[in-house]
């Protein structure tokens, strides 16, 4: 099951985010191949880092769970209390033609409410 994280760093803690990133980076490169996506957020000037987002494949919540608590980031107390949400991906597409099927689905729930 696909889990989105999405992670603010607490205000005034950039030096606390630099001196545990090489950390926070091995953490995650050992989940690589179940991550689906991930990086850091950006302000709107895309010069400061407010944050991080990813997308990891678990078994359960518990397993999301655990990953985000023995992240370095939230070890350390980076960020402020993560957001973990089951997720669905659309786009890439994983199966060949499924926005296709998704598409086709809606206009028919459409179809028969009218």
């Amino acid at each position: 099951m696909l889990f989105a994280f999405i992670c603010f760093d607490r205000p005034g803690k950039a030096d606390l985010r630099q001196s545990i990133r090489a950390e926070h980076i091995e953490y995650m490169m050992a989940a690589k191949d179940q991550t689906v996506f991930g990086g850091p957020l950006q302000d709107d000037r895309g010069d400061i880092t407010i944050g991080s987002i990813f997308a990891i494949d678990f078994v359960n919540r518990e397993e999301a769970e655990a990953f985000i608590a023995d992240e370095p980031y939230t070890k350390y107390g980076l960020f402020d209390p993560p957001q973990i949400h089951p997720w669905i991906q659309m786009v890439p597409e994983k199966e060949k033609g499924s926005l296709q099927r998704e598409l086709d689905r809606q206009k028919a729930l459409i179809s028969e409410s009218t």
